[in-house]
């Protein structure tokens, strides 16, 4: 029986693409046209794993989905890096100069601002999805209007390309997390790196502390990022990603953090996949 895979957006998006590229079996889709119901479809199990996009090279970390993963209890298993080629596309005999608005997902429009910047006539429409606004073009036939996605969208949903890869900067990279609604099991020999969530004391120097823990104990760390706590006016959560070359390097980190720490939780222990 085929593992049912979750992902935001449709055939043709970008997160179908990272399920072709990750997984190597037969999949079924299950998809979702944002990323709360993403979590929503593991939560009720029509999926069985999701993929979710949580960091680009040019935007940066995507912390609502950090926030989504924790406050749900899911668990990263593994992560993905794909290379994003945006392409400006329309109906085919459509030239740059018949468009009249421009849809897409946000973070697309803002891989692209230097191209779109050229033409300010061009009205910006934030959507949901890049494939599925590619195959709304095509399906209601909608002139003077065009997507920015990637090439298999333009191919599986018949629009022509008239910008190809229109993206800022070239070396334009998104790292995606698969999760699961529990913890799969992974040998600690092929675990190198690790999502951390933690909470510390509001004093001097406890932040500090903590990041001198992480260097002594030869974790290397390659983001942090601070979210505010609602609930608690000036308070922060930290949600850390690690890399490490030893698990027992990490192992004792952890149990240090654990106890310095107000609140300390693992969001996923999975293999790094970066070259």
């Amino acid at each position: 029986m085929n593992t049912i895979i979750g992902i935001q957006g449709i055939t043709g998006s970008f997160h179908h693409q990272v399920a072709q590229e990750y997984f190597n079996q037969e999949f079924i889709l299950d998809e979702c046209l944002s990323f709360e119901e993403l979590v929503d479809s593991l939560l009720a199990g029509k999926s069985e794993q999701a993929i979710m996009a949580i960091e680009n090279s040019i935007a940066g970390p995507i912390i609502p989905n950090y926030a989504l993963i924790d406050k749900n209890n899911l668990h990263i298993i593994g992560e993905h890096y794909l290379n994003i080629h945006q392409n400006l596309m329309a109906l085919k005999g459509q030239k740059i100069k018949d468009i009249l608005e421009v849809h897409s997902h946000p973070m697309a429009l803002l891989q692209c601002m230097d191209f779109l910047k050229k033409y300010p006539n061009i009205k910006l429409v934030e959507d949901k999805d890049t494939a599925e606004t590619a195959r709304r073009i095509q399906e209601k036939q909608l002139k003077g209007i065009a997507a920015i996605a990637s090439k298999t969208a333009s191919e599986m949903y018949d629009l022509e390309i008239i910008a190809p890869e229109i993206q800022t900067i070239k070396n334009n990279m998104t790292r995606f997390v698969i999760i699961k609604k529990e913890n799969s099991f992974v040998p600690e020999s092929e675990i190198n790196r690790a999502s951390i969530k933690f909470e510390l004391d509001h004093k001097r120097g406890s932040l500090a502390a903590v990041l001198n823990v992480m260097s002594d104990c030869k974790l290397n760390l390659t983001k942090i990022q601070s979210l505010p706590k609602i609930e608690t006016p000036w308070k922060y959560s930290f949600f850390v990603d690690v890399t490490f070359e030893k698990y027992e390097d990490y192992a004792k980190a952890k149990s240090l953090l654990n106890i310095m720490a107000e609140y300390f939780k693992v969001l996923g222990e999975y293999k790094n996949t970066k070259i």
